[in-house]
């Protein structure tokens, strides 16, 4: 789904100064799902046992990771075919910062993944230093990685940086026919691209081998159990896992689930997002709309859209500082409907503006620039994407024909054009993929396979719809569900919702769960549910205020998903 290479920029970097447990023995083998593929179940299983013989080395970062002590770094290698255990291997970068407690309380390690596909979460153990995660730091080391494809895990890439559009560019809502087919040349060059520079092994980057890949780290970090908290993305693979090894999770934390449902993958689930964005962008507009008298935009809804319209096709006859077009634009407003403390400085931006001061505007949506001479080389900024379209190409049956995709996104676009089309656009390389699909796993488990789990979501999220999280739960037997009501902030674990958090630390700390209550309508059993009241709505702040605000690792007491880009 779209908006991966919104949220990749996101580190914990910005807001931060500056011995394994012993490797499993035989009882470390898997014992996958019987209906997973033979070859596939075999090579997970020798995976596993050669990573838990050799464990990880940790020491320092290295400086490409610009992350300080206490945090440590290290590899684990997992196969790039799990049916090939003993062919080529891809080295995983795993970070890490040990549990802050007594050794009595240690719980184990905790791994974090914040979604995309294409986001890593090698600044993750950073948490450790922020209040809302003093008591899980203590029992817990704090564990991320780059999954495979992301940063230096065997980077997938699909375009050469010169040929990288940066801006300015357009980002009309109701394409004509000659842009269509401009889009259309562009996705078959990057799919084309995806085959030529990834070579015969753009097919191993998927869902499934994710999941699998998560039990070779489980393995390499000595513990018998997964404990393990996904967001986004991070909830889909996290849930195969779930579905494929479930005598091996111990706990599972699903913040702002996707649709697990196989038909949904990932098609329709990308016309779900459109919509649910179109009901974000209206709640933008309606709380901009009250406070007129800060930002100038209107005060009503509709007025505030058509202030919005009017700089985007100001933008569109002259970028702002040369740099900043409608496309721009469109990226930095999205990136707000993710999370609603970026809302103050996107109004004052396009109230100063429409004032004539473009530099708010620029600050926050230009492309951000290049590594200065001599800083560690930084990732390629093309990597997320490229590996946020391998693995959705690669997931699943996608419609070749552009015509499909036209129908139904022009009928979509009428009830909601602001975030239809460029969705389209970020997932048509899929309609042109070289490589073979997956057919998309049957998430499901019975009574009593899996411990309790726990799922967060927001009532009103953009990016993962809050249908996404029902359906999850009603494949995870026994999951619990906690809902932030009338809130769509993507990401809300760790964030500034003390209900939320409470539920989360809860369930970590001691593995309970909320109770079972009364069924609700078309439910036939009783399910695990509880609710939060949402966190309040933002308050206009003055510009001063407001440059503080630019980037997702801006945000001070923000979910740590968004913090690390959760890109679904």
């Amino acid at each position: 789904m779209k908006s991966v290479a919104l949220m990749l920029s996101a580190s914990l970097t910005a807001l931060l100064t500056p011995a394994l447990a012993p490797a499993l023995g035989p009882a470390a083998d898997a014992a996958p799902r019987l209906d997973a593929p033979p070859a596939e179940s075999r090579g997970v299983q020798a995976a596993a046992r050669a990573a838990a013989a050799r464990g990880i080395r940790f020491g320092p970062c290295p400086a490409a990771e610009r992350l300080p002590a206490p945090v440590e770094c290290g590899t684990v290698r997992v196969p790039l075919d799990y049916a090939r255990p003993d062919g080529t291997l891809v080295p995983l970068t795993v970070s890490r910062v040990r549990a802050s407690g007594p050794a009595a309380g240690r719980q184990g390690a905790l791994v974090y993944n914040p979604g995309g596909p294409g986001a890593s979460s090698t600044p993750f153990p950073l948490v450790a230093a922020l209040p809302v995660w003093k008591r899980i730091a203590a029992a817990y080391d704090l564990v991320g990685y780059a999954p495979r494809g992301v940063g230096r895990s065997a980077p997938v890439s699909c375009q050469d940086p010169a040929d990288r559009v940066t801006g300015p560019t357009l980002a009309p809502t109701i394409p004509s026919e000659v842009y269509k087919k401009e889009r259309i040349a562009r996705a078959r060059t990057y799919a084309q691209g995806c085959a030529t520079r990834t070579g015969s092994a753009l097919r191993h980057y998927h869902s499934l081998n994710n999941a699998r890949d998560l039990e070779v780290l489980r393995a390499a970090l000595g513990e018998p159990r997964l404990t393990y908290m996904g967001a986004s993305y991070g909830t889909y693979f996290g849930a195969l896992y779930a579905t494929l090894f479930p005598h091996r999770v111990r706990r599972m934390v699903f913040d702002s689930p996707v649709n697990p449902a196989p038909e949904r993958v990932w098609y329709v689930n990308n016309l779900d997002q459109s919509l649910a964005f179109e009901r974000r962008w209206a709640d933008f507009r309606t709380w901009a709309a009250k406070h007129h008298a800060v930002y100038g935009l209107g005060t009503t809804a509709a007025e505030v859209g058509a202030h919005y319209e009017k700089v985007r096709v100001e933008l569109a006859a002259s970028p702002a500082g040369g740099r900043v077009g409608p496309g721009q634009l469109h990226g930095a407003m999205l990136q707000a409907l993710y999370d609603d403390r970026f809302w103050a400085a996107r109004a004052g931006a396009l109230g100063a503006y429409l004032e004539g001061d473009p530099k708010p505007l620029i600050a926050q949506a230009a492309p951000a620039a290049p590594a200065r001479s001599g800083e560690p080389a930084a990732v390629d900024p093309g990597n997320g994407a490229a590996v946020y379209t391998a693995v959705e190409c690669n997931d699943a049956p996608w419609p070749e024909d552009f015509a499909l995709w036209d129908r139904d996104n022009t009928r979509l676009a009428r009830q909601a054009p602001f975030e239809t089309w460029d969705n389209v656009w970020a997932n048509l390389p899929c309609a042109y993929w070289k490589a073979p699909r997956q057919k998309p796993m049957d998430v499901r488990t019975g009574p009593g396979v899996l411990p309790p789990v726990l799922i967060l979501a927001a009532e009103r999220d953009a990016a993962a719809p809050y249908e996404g999280a029902r359906e999850l739960q009603r494949r995870l037997a026994g999951a619990a569900l906690v809902t932030e009501r009338d809130a769509g902030t993507h990401g809300i674990g760790g964030g500034v919702n003390a209900c939320v958090n409470g539920h989360l630390e809860r369930y970590l700390l001691t593995g309970a769960v909320p109770p079972a209550g009364k069924p609700q309508a078309g439910e036939g059993t009783p399910v695990r549910r509880a609710s939060c009241a949402p966190h309040p709505e933002p308050d206009p702040v003055s510009l001063e205020r407001q440059a503080e605000f630019r980037r997702p690792s801006d945000l001070p007491g923000q979910g740590v998903a968004a913090r690390l880009g959760a890109g679904r």
